[in-house]
């Protein structure tokens, strides 16, 4: 099993890892919750490129974050999605609301 993480780089920008499931998302969303509270940057970046697997999970927790973000008066966008992520997305019809600057 891949090991799942959020953390914050230099940058300020959020770097989401590993498979996004049942399993790892409760502890995924405590902890991307509190990085973004905690940044002082106004603007959040959640790279998805390192994601290995996704299930409804995974895009669960982005809006989780965008909810975040939105509440301490940040703006949050999402870079690199995965396929698989994509896709539920699109079937969700999540799509625009997930590719929003």
């Amino acid at each position: 099993m891949s090991e799942s993480a959020i953390m914050m780089d230099d940058s300020g920008e959020l770097r989401l890892s590993g498979v996004l499931d049942y399993r790892t998302g409760p502890a995924l969303r405590e902890q991307g919750q509190a990085l973004i509270k905690a940044s002082e940057a106004p603007a959040l970046v959640v790279d998805c490129s390192a994601v290995t697997k996704s299930s409804s999970v995974g895009l669960s927790l982005l809006l989780c974050f965008m909810r975040d973000a939105r509440a301490t008066g940040k703006t949050l966008s999402i870079r690199g999605m995965p396929e698989d992520m994509r896709e539920i997305a699109q079937v969700s019809e999540l799509t625009e609301l997930l590719e929003q600057p």
